[in-house]
């Protein structure tokens, strides 16, 4: 029996943030969470397509709560503002959603030095998760989503030169950061399970799915996305796998969820598998530290 987002219950006086909820993956996220009730916090780098999405969102929810709140991933600035801001206003968080991400850009840094990609898919929300871990961990039963890819498969960390100093290569790039956030999802929920919090970690992937992401892919591959339909499913199909990890009654701390076809590429969402390189606990260990070191961000 496969998941569907009518089996999860009404999340009534839930707060759930969604990371990039403006477009794609991330909206259609919080768009769901909209209908079955929850406070969805727009996380959002451009506020102008935030308050976008959220009418989209009130036309079809009219008595949906949302609001939005700017958040740019890339800047360490801006996420300690953000987690400050979430903070002051609200007691609680009860789904925290890494989605917001880019993917295979030209080589540029951010603000604060570090790979374009690993900035905002990995640094950015291993430093938000870790500001707002004091409101989740005093939240019963709250969870933390964290976005992979199939693209973990793509390559290793390179601790030596996480930020590809030397030798750009934009899907390594990708994979690394993909992979990181895997890595970060499972060591988290060990570091939660040790620290007797109840709190729950728990990744997903959306599979092949048609996104905004496909911006700096090869031309060729944007000349034939009016085809894409027919492989990869839609933004809405590729959302269910993180929406499972949300609210599944059945998920566990450290489960990774995906689509459940034609090799985790499309489908109904169910419980999938990682490589191994993803569950080495010493790599982990290390990814850790170095991400303490970078973001300047000590989780409690």
């Amino acid at each position: 029996m496969t998941w569907n987002l009518n089996s999860a219950p009404k999340q009534t006086g839930r707060i759930a943030v969604v990371t990039g909820a403006n477009i794609g993956l991330g909206f259609e996220v919080a768009m769901a969470l909209a209908e079955k009730g929850c406070t969805v916090v727009l996380a959002c780098r451009n506020m102008q397509k935030a308050e976008a999405a959220k009418a989209d969102i009130l036309t079809k929810h009219a008595k949906a709560t949302v609001t939005c709140m700017q958040l740019d991933l890339s800047s360490l600035k801006s996420v300690h503002g953000f987690a400050a801001a979430f903070s002051k206003r609200y007691a609680t968080l009860d789904l925290l959603i890494n989605n917001a991400g880019i993917m295979m850009p030209p080589y540029t840094l951010s603000e604060d030095g570090f790979e374009s990609q690993l900035a905002a898919n990995y640094l950015g929300h291993f430093a938000l998760t870790g500001l707002l871990l004091p409101v989740l961990t005093k939240t019963a039963n709250s969870r933390v989503v964290s976005l992979s890819s199939l693209a973990h498969k793509w390559g290793g960390i390179r601790l030596d030169d996480p930020q590809f100093k030397t030798g750009y290569d934009k899907k390594k790039a990708y994979g690394q950061s993909k992979l990181a956030c895997l890595m970060f999802a499972y060591e988290l929920q060990r570091r939660l399970t040790q620290s007797g919090h109840t709190t729950l970690s728990v990744a997903a992937h959306p599979g092949v799915s048609a996104t905004n992401l496909f911006q700096h892919m090869p031309k060729i591959i944007q000349v034939l996305s009016p085809l894409t339909s027919l492989m990869f499913q839609s933004a809405k199909g590729g959302a269910q796998p993180t929406l499972y990890a949300a609210l599944g009654a059945d998920i566990q701390g450290g489960d990774y969820c995906g689509p459940s076809a034609m090799g985790e590429m499309r489908g109904a969402p169910c419980k999938v598998g990682s490589n191994r390189a993803s569950r080495d606990i010493a790599m982990a260990a290390k990814l850790w530290a170095l991400s303490e070191e970078l973001t300047g961000v000590r989780y409690p």
